[in-house]
């Protein structure tokens, strides 16, 4: 059975408004560590978090590394805090650009913002580049959110020869749509990276949807979740197409359920 499950989540409550995601983003990690696994959690520090009601703080020893994205350095801050009446230890992905002084996916206004595309694949390199630095080698890292969906592709070709993940199943939970835009028209020039090129991205358009995103997710995913009632039908369709093996809706008592996909995934 799989031990060791990373988790890359979009939303955590209590640090974010509780949402179907943010309470999912807890609860889950949670269950899977009261199950006995042992589990890593990341998230991104969005503008909206309060560091001192949260008590987080920067971890110096993981922080300052420099990612170059379009041709751009952006210098990588990692923070950590602890849930409160819970053993769950969170990691943030911060940087001053795309995190520290802006909202969530959407602006003051309910605008999203132009730069997601490149907000979430600087998330999805922090983490990773963290995880190796922490020296923890999971047997499954588990994705949910749209801001984690880059995850898969990185983990199966940029970052497969390293020995952090060379083993790693991957996961992506699905949920409802949550991104009405499009990540921009340099979203596929910006997510390439070591042998994640551009012939690896021909099959999907150019301006990145919501959608577009979840396939690539999908793809390059070992298995997929169904996180509520309502998630993306297309996606969950094209999950079927695929052939992608699917854990449908457990419901709210989902622990064992999870348990159960994690153990079939890790033995495929």
């Amino acid at each position: 059975m799989a031990k060791k499950v990373l988790f890359i989540n979009q939303e955590i409550s209590p640090y974010v408004p509780e949402t179907e995601m943010s309470v999912m983003g807890k609860n889950l990690p949670q269950k899977m560590q009261e199950s006995g696994y042992e589990i890593r959690t990341f998230m991104p520090k969005w503008g909206n978090i309060n560091e001192r009601r949260g008590q987080l703080h920067e971890v110096i020893r993981l922080s300052g590394m420099n990612l170059i994205i379009d041709d751009t350095d952006h210098p990588l801050i990692i923070k950590v805090a602890s849930i409160p009446a819970t053993r769950i230890q969170v990691y943030f992905i911060d940087n001053d650009d795309y995190f520290m002084k802006r909202q969530m996916s959407v602006d003051e206004d309910g605008t999203e913002y132009a730069d997601n595309g490149e907000r979430a694949i600087f998330f999805a390199r922090g983490v990773l580049e963290t995880v190796k630095k922490l020296r923890w080698i999971p047997d499954i890292i588990h994705c949910q959110g749209w801001m984690s969906a880059i995850i898969p592709l990185y983990v199966k070709t940029a970052y497969h020869d390293e020995p952090s993940f060379a083993n790693a199943k991957v996961i992506t939970s699905l949920f409802h749509n949550q991104m009405k835009g499009r990540l921009g028209e340099k979203f596929k020039q910006s997510i390439e990276f070591r042998n994640a090129n551009s012939e690896l991205l021909k099959k999907y358009m150019d301006n990145f949807t919501f959608y577009e995103l979840g396939k690539l997710a999908i793809d390059y995913s070992d298995g997929v979740a169904e996180s509520g009632t309502k998630v993306n039908a297309r996606l969950l369709k094209y999950a079927e197409k695929v052939g992608c093996p699917i854990l449908s809706y457990p419901g709210e008592d989902f622990a064992e359920a999870y348990d159960k996909f994690y153990e079939e995934i890790s033995v495929k």
